[in-house]
């Protein structure tokens, strides 16, 4: 591999900036900025030297030896003051010197991957940490960065390794009798692995919100007070109010944190029939973003009131500008502040209890992996107690399951979620 650098800070000033190399001539190009290689793992005060010898600046340089760096191959960090000019010197420098070029996207990242230093989900894991906005979301990316479904995973293959290696050599004994029964043992281990597929990929959506946010709309019929309701937690004029009934055409979005998880809050049309035409799309959309939100916040102007939405159990129901209620039932008012607290504490309930029961598997692809890991386990368990003539189906299903969860962790078949996934880094990770 070409040996490769870039500043992995970002860039602007700074107090300190952090340039990598990583590749087979990492330290000879240390040896000639700074005029040997420091001993491993220890930050050492070096010079760092142009070309013609004069001084580019002085700085940390530490070396990670082959095997023992984030990218498995030879590294070096150079820690300089943080000034543009004194970054773009040491660029320049390290640009001229053969077998060197600046790193793409992510390419560091993608060695440590192909170096076996990270799998699949271990770098989508780092991604999704670095792009973590809230507390749950970075407890959440650091237990997949930790390697936690590769070792799931590893576990369950292992599981089904061994029930493939029973069947096969039934297989190997069809012409004779075959002096254990098997199957029990087999179905027990497919029953055991099914189970655990099951719960992480009925708990994949909640965790899939957790890194994407959950989404909670504020519903209600015209003028009762949602647009002012969305300020008011916002802490900003997102949305116009009016007087003036049907002033929210489209639905406006807001992100915010609600007690460590992510909440994009979403303030809709006014529901009600219109002979309007541009106001009747509004009010499509706000039914439709409704109906697949997490949670809804319905304000109505009484008990009884229809809005015409299908709300489920633990959604919330408010009597809207509670500045002007009687009290006879839960009200709020973003105009103000009462029942805000209230209001939060139980959209954070409702969220947390979701959050709760999110499995490992934070992405879509993960989801699919498993979903067919599950079908190709059911294709065994019906075969596999029909004796031993069906058990070559019985092994192959099995195989079949392995390597769905190969494609998880990312030993066969990822080739093409590469490029999807590296995009999201920037230069220098």
């Amino acid at each position: 591999m070409e040996t490769i650098f870039a500043p992995a800070t970002a860039r602007g000033k700074a107090g300190v900036t952090v340039t990598r190399i990583s590749g087979p001539s990492a330290f000879a190009a240390c040896q000639t900025l700074v005029g040997d290689v420091p001993p491993a793992h220890r930050a050492s005060l070096r010079i760092i030297r142009d070309t013609d010898g004069a001084m580019l600046d002085e700085g940390l340089v530490i070396t990670f030896p082959a095997g023992k760096s984030f990218t498995g191959e030879e590294t070096v960090e150079l820690q300089t003051h943080g000034s543009i000019a004194i970054t773009n010197a040491i660029l320049r420098r390290l640009g001229d010197l053969p077998d060197l070029r600046l790193a793409e996207p992510g390419e560091f990242t993608k060695r440590a991957l192909y170096n076996n230093r990270l799998d699949l989900t271990q770098v989508e894991g780092l991604a999704d940490l670095i792009e973590a906005e809230t507390e749950v979301q970075r407890k959440q990316a650091q237990r997949v960065l930790s390697g936690e479904i590769g070792a799931l995973t590893e576990g369950w293959r292992r599981n089904l390794i061994r029930a493939a290696a029973l069947l096969e050599a039934t297989i190997d004994f069809a012409d004779e009798e075959v002096p254990i029964d098997v199957s029990p043992e087999v179905t027990s281990l497919i029953d055991t692995t099914l189970r655990d597929l099951q719960q992480q990929a009925s708990g994949s959506h909640a965790a899939e919100r957790v890194r994407d946010s959950f989404e909670v709309a504020i519903i209600g019929a015209p003028n009762i007070g949602k647009s002012t309701l969305l300020n008011a937690l916002a802490g900003r004029d997102a949305a116009i109010t009016s007087e003036i009934a049907g002033t929210t055409r489209d639905v406006i979005e807001v992100r915010m944190e609600i007690d460590g998880l992510p909440v994009t809050l979403l303030d809709t049309a006014g529901l009600r029939e219109t002979s309007d035409q541009i106001e009747q799309i509004g009010v499509d959309r706000a039914k439709k973003r409704a109906s697949m939100a997490d949670l809804r916040i319905a304000l109505v102007q009484s008990v009884d009131e229809s809005l015409g939405v299908d709300l489920e159990e633990d959604d919330l129901i408010y009597l809207g500008k509670g500045d002007l209620a009687d009290g006879t039932m839960r009200s709020i008012s973003g105009k103000t502040g009462a029942g805000i607290d209230l209001l939060l504490k139980d959209v954070s309930d409702r969220l947390q209890q979701r959050a709760g029961s999110a499995s490992i598997m934070i992405r879509e692809r993960h989801r699919i992996a498993l979903q067919r890991g599950i079908e190709a386990l059911f294709a065994a368990k019906n075969v596999v107690g029909q004796g031993p003539d069906q058990a070559e189906l019985a092994a192959e299903s099995l195989r079949s399951a392995v390597r769905a969860l190969d494609s998880l962790v990312g030993r066969i078949g990822v080739e093409d979620v590469l490029d999807e996934v590296f995009a999201t880094f920037c230069l220098g990770k």
